[in-house]
């Protein structure tokens, strides 16, 4: 007799590659503000039950900070039971220098919310053994569980972190030498000066992300529109890095319409027909206060003599 053993995929679970496609860069900034939001409040945190969250520097994932911080203020988001892990940091720069990625995720995000800094985990790119720093990094993810969504975002070569073209794609978190076209994007930061940048960074692998539950990237504006096209459209590539993640079983890339300048035509109609069913995932939008409301409700005893 023939046994059938169906398994049944868990609400939320995704089990393939989703490419969201908004018309302008404020747009895609929300939705994925709102993603990370229903997906920390429906995690259900508390104090034995930390949402873990891979976080990005650059400017990509600016609109989508700020759009959690809003939630933040306005009461419907709280970050005291999430702990955070940055994919890099420059090797060199002081904690305190106004372009280290310590500070710009304190002066962009940390510094607006209510997470406590002890749950917040960036690389210390002073360290004095700095491959030790990635070991213990590593083992402090392995020791949260794991990250529960990592979120990310991707230079015009395809690169995540620092994970340049060439990278192993099941490297670690290392130390890592920059490529020239890295260095030149960021002098723009450092007063156009190319002797200011640095050349070295520590930085997530890209094995290291794969291993988080879920992946989220961020890629906006026509500059990365060739890289999507090798991140969606052609083979998985460690030329292209991004290009991993379409081996991740829940991976969703969200892009403005100027990102997709390079995909096909059909692709684009292919993903957009999906729209439908992917806005699901952010509406309807969850909120704390009606946690609260609903805890309050069942916590008032019935009338009684």
């Amino acid at each position: 007799m023939l046994s059938w053993n169906l398994k049944i995929p868990k609400q939320g679970q995704q089990d393939n590659m989703k490419l969201i496609i908004l018309d302008h860069y404020s747009q895609a900034s929300e939705w994925a503000a709102k993603y990370i939001r229903n997906r920390i409040i429906q995690f259900n945190p508390g104090p034995d039950k930390y949402f873990t969250l891979g976080l990005p520097t650059g400017s990509t994932p600016l609109g989508c900070y700020q759009k959690l911080i809003e939630y933040y203020k306005n009461g419907d988001l709280s970050f005291k039971y999430v702990e955070t892990f940055n994919m890099d940091e420059y090797v060199g720069l002081p904690r305190d220098h106004p372009e280290s990625y310590h500070s710009f995720m304190w002066n962009n995000f940390f510094k607006h919310i209510d997470i406590h800094p002890e749950n917040t985990h960036i690389l210390d790119g002073n360290a004095a053994d700095l491959q030790a720093e990635c070991d213990a990094f590593e083992e402090k993810i392995k020791a949260a569980g794991g990250i529960e969504l990592f979120v990310g975002g991707i230079g015009p070569d395809g690169h995540i972190a620092f994970n340049e073209p060439g990278s192993s794609l099941v490297s670690r978190t290392r130390v890592k030498t920059l490529a020239m076209d890295t260095i030149l994007a960021n002098a723009r930061f450092f007063e156009g000066d190319l002797a200011k940048v640095p050349t070295m960074a520590l930085t997530v692998g890209v094995g290291t992300v794969m291993d988080a539950r879920e992946v989220m990237i961020l890629i906006t504006g026509a500059h990365k529109a060739f890289a999507l096209y090798k991140a969606i459209e052609e083979g998985v590539n460690h030329m292209w890095t991004v290009s991993a993640f379409q081996q991740h079983p829940r991976t969703v890339f969200v892009c403005d319409e100027d990102a997709t300048l390079e995909l096909k035509v059909k692709t684009v109609k292919y993903f957009k027909g999906l729209m439908l069913v992917h806005n699901k995932l952010v509406d309807p939008l969850y909120s704390i206060k009606e946690k609260e409301t609903q805890k309050s409700q069942s916590s008032k005893k019935p009338y009684s003599d």
